[in-house]
């Protein structure tokens, strides 16, 4: 936890530095002692400390400094820090400045100088200030704050990469809170630096990468071993499962993962087919559990990195990534999952984050409270972000191109959207069109049958349709079919296909066309879509990848 703040103001070095060393042999092993030789420069320190979330629990100056006397000092921290207390050291001749200062800025306590001894005239004072202090904020310990504007596209991906990797932060819009705007202004901040990302004890972030974002925040964004048995591309499911077993039988493993642990299923607000959880559970608790499970067997985890090539290096395969770094390793698992499809409609694509999204996190359902809102999509995912939103929009309306939630969904997820009161299902029906001035306003909605149009205003759009491999960062001696699903196994061995493989002995059932190179989860051709299946394939992975290593 960050310590809160003291900081002391006086013009006169040797009283500034008394002032300081008397604190610090008190308050220093609680508190953090800062000096500032005038009012000006004090403001300076408090803006700083406001923006890097420093708390300030107290603030002790002298009355009678050239340019910015003390009380006119206090009057202007108030904005900077309006929790600390404000201690007043001033003359005898300056008691009623001090008085005044008691009803016209809050001032809690004034103080004559001098103050010796500290353990009869000083402490006691500040001891009284800083244990009402800390009453008030028993918890003060400085969260990640964003801010931004709500119908930002970069805006949501930050909010989207704070959540999915567990990390709590406050959400501030400029166009509706009052310390948002302070914030901006602390921090002199135009409109393309937005969003803000201020980070306890860190420089203000404007308009971050992920990875810059991830750096300031601790996460580990870099390989710490030269060369891997396993280097596991993809975080979600078969990745994790990989990455639990590969550690766990001693193989020196490491994942990269471009966004957070969990994928696809780690967005979803209720797994309720995953054996041994009869309730269900979270996509995010089930990440959260097999990130700490993998972390306890040693594997390690590299986030936020885009890995954008592969490189065959006669025995080792390497990963490359975006801007600049690699690593390498005996064997690859591919494990990158799918995307969602985009959807191909006037108007959609240029209000992507800004109303229309892709995949839904909890931020997002509680951003919708009293809200119409509407989900696209047939398969498990959208069902259970459509049971989701309901529990915080005024309505769910979920568009379905098909004649029967059944034909994609499983049964038990279509009872309870059915059963929902405030889910609508509209069947045969597709979304055609969108507007809004700088976010979502309306979307246009067609009967796929009579092809009559309907225009309906919403602020909020959720897509949930198909599976968009991105594998092109593979190259192309990894063979794919002609959506960009990996071939393994014996489906590389069909005529196409065959000239692809480069050994004599048969590929392991999860190898792609490059050996020692793996495939598990949705991103392999013909794999089943359930995080259970996915899971089942990242463990089996690591039974093949011994048997390759055993081959070398």
């Amino acid at each position: 936890m960050t310590k809160p703040t003291i900081l002391t103001v006086d013009d006169d070095p040797m009283v500034l530095q008394a002032i300081s060393r008397d604190l610090r042999a008190r308050y220093g092993s609680q508190y953090s002692i800062v000096r500032a030789a005038s009012g000006a420069e004090a403001l300076g320190v408090l803006a700083e400390l406001a923006l890097r979330l420093r708390p300030v629990a107290l603030i002790a100056t002298d009355q009678r400094m050239p340019d910015m006397t003390g009380t006119e000092m206090l009057a202007e921290a108030r904005s900077h820090a309006p929790d600390a207390k404000l201690l007043l050291l001033t003359a005898y001749a300056d008691t009623d400045v001090a008085i005044n200062a008691i009803n016209e800025i809050g001032l809690d306590y004034y103080l004559l100088k001098p103050w010796d001894p500290p353990a009869e005239r000083l402490y006691p004072v500040i001891d009284d200030l800083l244990g009402d202090w800390q009453e008030a904020h028993p918890h003060d310990t400085g969260d990640v704050r964003v801010v931004g504007h709500r119908w930002s596209e970069r805006s949501h991906e930050i909010k989207t990469f704070l959540a999915r990797n567990h990390v709590p932060y406050r959400w501030l819009d400029v166009d509706r809170d009052d310390e948002a705007q302070q914030l901006q202004g602390l921090a002199h901040a135009q409109i393309d630096d937005l969003p803000l990302v201020l980070v306890p004890d860190a420089a203000v972030l404007r308009s971050p990468s992920t990875l810059d974002l991830a750096d300031a925040l601790g996460l580990r964004t870099r390989a710490e071993q030269p060369l891997y048995d396993l280097c596991i591309v993809g975080g979600g499911p078969a990745g994790l499962a990989a990455a639990v077993y590969a550690a766990s039988e001693g193989l020196r493993t490491v994942v990269v993962e471009r966004e957070a642990p969990g994928g696809q299923a780690g967005q979803s607000a209720s797994i309720e087919n995953y054996l041994g959880f009869p309730k269900g559970l979270s996509g995010a608790d089930l990440t959260h559990r097999a990130v700490a499970q993998a972390a306890r067997f040693g594997a390690e985890m590299v986030l936020a990195r885009d890995v954008v090539a592969l490189e065959t290096r006669g025995p080792v395969r390497a990963v490359r990534f975006g801007g600049s770094g690699e690593l390498e390793a005996r064997a690859l698992l591919v494990a990158t999952g799918v995307s969602y499809r985009r959807l191909e409609a006037p108007g959609i694509e240029a209000l992507s984050g800004r109303g229309v999204y892709y995949g839904a996190t909890a931020s997002e359902a509680i951003q919708c409270q009293g809200d119409e809102l509407y989900v696209v999509g047939a398969a498990n995912s959208a069902g259970q972000a459509a049971l989701n939103l309901a529990r915080y929009a005024k309505r769910v309306v979920l568009v379905v191109r098909g004649g029967a939630l059944e034909d994609s969904m499983s049964l038990y997820l279509v009872a309870r959207v059915c059963a929902t009161q405030n889910i609508e299902v509209r069947l045969r029906s597709e979304v055609v069109g969108a507007r809004g001035d700088g976010h979502l306003e309306a979307i246009t909605l067609a009967d796929r049958d009579s092809r009559a149009e309907e225009e309906v205003l919403t602020s909020w759009l959720f897509v949930f349709i198909g599976a968009s491999p991105r594998t092109d960062w593979l190259g192309s001696d990894v063979v794919r079919d002609e959506k960009g699903f990996v071939v393994t196994g014996q489906d590389l061995l069909a005529s196409s296909s065959s000239a692809s493989w480069p050994l004599t002995r048969s590929p392991f059932a999860l190898e792609t066309s490059v050996p020692g190179v793996f495939a598990a989860g949705d991103v392999r051709l013909d794999s089943m879509k359930r995080v259970a299946s996915a899971v089942g394939e990242g463990a089996m992975s690591v039974y093949l990848v011994h048997r390759y290593l055993a081959t070398m």
